[in-house]
């Protein structure tokens, strides 16, 4: 599936339920990889996210009822949610979970694992995660997608900087090579004027 990713600019004046769905999936018929696709949502409301994440998921993979998420993204887990007509129940696990992923249960057809973007994340490093996480042949957890993202985000910011001192060095900053000093106009060095007759020394 193709990934639907809108800069923020774009939506400044929309309602959250009229926005697109930010996900992508990995290729249908494809080996099963740690990850089966990314979710960028745009908050950390569940009870509001849920519903629209659903609604794509159903049709494709059957009826989901059942998500588990870590709660250390999560500031509330509802214990359901009212999706399209039915319930989906809602649970939690800490330390058995990776707290960048959304586990999904659909009674009729099996599992799925989606690496959840955070709703703060750059449109970039967000493009970056989801071209990585439908790649099949990927063999990264939904936190190994986070660290290597977080790793290139790090290494382009120092590749920025170290192009910003290339320019800041080739307009005579720190680097640059020394300018030859202006000559300076020649001290007359003549013997000192002695005392007047008179003075005290």
């Amino acid at each position: 599936m193709t990934a639907i990713i809108e800069y923020p600019q774009a939506v400044e004046d929309r309602t959250p339920s009229s926005l697109p769905l930010r996900l992508v999936l990995a290729p249908a018929g494809t080996s099963p990889a740690l990850v089966d696709g990314a979710w960028w949502p745009r908050s950390r409301d569940l009870t509001a996210e849920l519903p629209p994440l659903m609604a794509v998921l159903d049709p494709l993979w059957g009826r989901i009822t059942r998500v588990t998420v870590n709660p250390t993204f999560w500031p509330v887990v509802p214990r359901k949610v009212q999706v399209a007509g039915h319930l989906v129940h809602v649970g939690w696990f800490k330390a058995e979970q990776d707290p960048h992923k959304l586990l999904l249960l659909s009674y009729t057809t099996g599992r799925w694992d989606l690496l959840v973007i955070p709703p703060e994340t750059g449109p970039a490093t967000a493009a970056r995660l989801m071209t990585a996480a439908a790649d099949p042949l990927r063999l990264l957890t939904a936190s190994g997608l986070m660290d290597e993202a977080e790793f290139f985000r790090i290494a382009a910011e120092a590749d920025w900087d170290s192009t910003r001192e290339l320019a800041w060095d080739s307009e005579g900053g720190q680097g640059a090579a020394p300018r030859t000093p202006a000559p300076r106009r020649p001290v007359h060095q003549g013997t000192a004027p002695s005392p007047r007759t008179g003075d005290t020394p």
